[in-house]
């Protein structure tokens, strides 16, 4: 247990990191790592993608508070848009996952393994917003986060890996875009913990030290590492040429997706 309480805190420090760098959450690093833990310690290998799930999002909860902080000293956080998508955020992210506890295992390493390349793909290329394009009024942005709410459930991020592209094709700045994601965040992992807790309270099998789908001796560990670190991220979001940052991350979510593929090839 020592040599993966370990892992744990530095799992921590790294994620805490670029979660405030990029607004991302640092969901997309902790689950597959969290996964491949748990699988080494003999827990139940039917929920551990769910517990990777739960567990990250219960992280993302005070990586998003310490993020959220240093990004609104900065001035980089865009209030009236986190109203205006929060409702939909956290009816989509709580369905997620709620609904969670029904997907297979396989189902839903598939479904984040896709993700990954997604995002990867998305971070690597920088799509690029239509110079007049407008944020949309209250109904389009509920639907949005929505959307950004349930799929954020399914993958155990903060909805950085949607809600910054989706802000940028909105032409919002690059440095607001991602310290609005990482106050976006903080609904999307409460209503996504909330959901685990509830959704795992009742199933058998679950290694001692779990609250639902949430392990929490990983949960302070991965916490203490994450919240030294996101304020140097955020911190870094605004002196670091992000572009160089993002094709680094972008080729680290490609290994992580062909190492969770390759756990899903038969025998």
């Amino acid at each position: 247990m020592d040599v993966f309480l370990f892992v744990y805190l530095a799992l921590g420090l790294v994620a805490g990191f670029v979660a405030g760098l990029l607004g991302v959450g640092g969901g997309l690093l902790m689950v597959p790592v969290l996964t491949w833990a748990y699988a080494a310690q003999g827990f139940a290998p039917a929920f551990n993608i769910h517990l990777a799930l739960g567990t990250s999002m219960a992280v993302i909860v005070l990586t998003s508070l310490s993020s959220l902080r240093a990004h609104h000293g900065h001035g980089a956080v865009d209030w009236p848009t986190v109203r205006r998508m929060a409702p939909g955020i956290l009816a989509g992210t709580l369905l997620g996952s709620l609904a969670a506890a029904w997907l297979s295992d396989a189902g839903l390493k598939i479904f984040f393994t896709l993700f990954l390349f997604y995002a990867a793909t998305q971070m690597l290329l920088g799509f690029k917003p239509k110079p007049s394009r407008p944020m949309p009024g209250l109904p389009g942005m509920s639907l949005a986060g929505g959307i950004i709410g349930l799929v954020s459930s399914w993958v155990g991020i903060g909805g950085g890996t949607l809600t910054v592209p989706f802000l940028i094709w909105c032409n919002t700045d690059l440095r607001r875009a991602i310290g609005t994601s990482a106050a976006v965040g903080f609904p999307i992992a409460v209503a996504g913990t909330l959901g685990y807790v509830i959704s795992g309270h009742a199933v058998d099998g679950l290694p001692a030290g779990n609250l639902g789908f949430v392990y929490l001796p990983a949960l302070v560990a991965i916490a203490a590492g994450s919240w030294l670190t996101a304020p140097l991220g955020a911190r870094a979001t605004h002196r670091w040429p992000t572009a160089i940052i993002k094709k680094i991350f972008a080729g680290l979510l490609y290994l992580l997706g062909v190492r969770m593929a390759y756990g899903l090839m038969p025998g």
